[in-house]
């Protein structure tokens, strides 16, 4: 079974197989509902469509980011009304080389599912192959889906609060655009720049011209040059929401590097206080 990639061939093998269940995980954070739209257009056959604000994530409120976690067994429920069972091979795609796709993929494996995987390279990949398409919307059979989810793969604000006081090691790497990290430019949030402490590894550079991650080895290099001698299962992975701090999660996962830990609310969470510092 795959938990980090798959290619678009294996998942092509497998289109028949009751096993696999694929989720279509395409969203635009400028207009939430172009996701549904282009899946209904035409998917990769029998994927279903997981939505980044009503699947994804829980209620947005006054002290939580823009992308909270979701409830486990709401989450469990809905994975299991998607046909998920306790053996499934997942597999998420999206059309942003995985920036969406990998959040299905963390939170799945939060809720104690290893099974789940992104497909390596996208739907740009899987249409530039020629593999096929569909418009009908699948009809699941229901399976049973037990969540255990392991609360200690993310971290709260106050944790963060913590690390920035000097009080806890670890290093902090934020997934954002170079532009966003610096406070240059913010399209999303109110407030810019980062977390102070926090460095800049973006997750579109895990990524190569093809959409498809880049080589074990060359993701392993890129990570040891930013961890400063800290092991993985010290690196904290935050974004705008914690959605694509999740990519650097997988990238890490890919090459190696296991055990770093997700800042769930992440800078939008981060920002709700005023008093918390935010450097540009």
């Amino acid at each position: 079974m795959a938990d980090t990639l798959v290619t678009t061939a294996e998942l092509a093998r497998h289109l028949d197989d009751a096993n696999w269940v694929v989720f279509d995980c395409r969203f635009d954070l400028a207009d939430p509902a172009v996701g549904r739209r282009a899946y209904l257009e035409g998917h990769i056959p029998g994927a279903r469509y997981a939505d980044l604000d009503r699947d994804l994530a829980g209620p947005v409120g006054p002290r939580t980011g823009r992308h909270p976690l979701p409830d486990p067994a709401m989450l469990a429920a809905k994975l299991a009304g998607w046909g998920v069972g306790p053996d499934t091979q997942i597999v998420a795609y999206d059309d942003r080389g995985g920036a969406f796709a990998a959040r299905l993929w963390w939170l799945t494996r939060w809720l104690g599912h290893r099974e789940a995987a992104v497909l390596d390279g996208g739907l740009s990949r899987w249409t530039a192959e020629g593999l096929p398409l569909e418009q009908r919307t699948p009809t699941p059979v229901a399976a049973t889906f037990t969540p255990h989810a392991d609360h200690g793969m993310w971290l709260h604000t106050a944790d963060i609060e913590e690390w920035v006081a000097g009080r806890r090691d670890g290093r902090l790497i934020d997934a954002r655009d170079p532009a966003r990290y610096t406070g240059e430019h913010e399209p999303v949030d109110p407030v810019a720049g980062h977390i102070p402490g926090a460095i800049n590894l973006p997750f579109k550079e895990n990524l190569q011209e093809d959409m498809r991650f880049r080589s074990p080895a060359d993701l392993a290099a890129r990570f040891r040059a930013a961890l400063n001698d800290q092991a993985p299962e010290q690196v904290v992975h935050s974004c705008g929401s914690g959605v694509t701090a999740c990519h650097n999660l997988l990238a890490m996962e890919v090459a190696g590097l296991h055990g770093s830990r997700l800042y769930a609310g992440s800078f939008s969470e981060w920002i709700r206080d005023p008093n918390r510092p935010v450097e540009k």
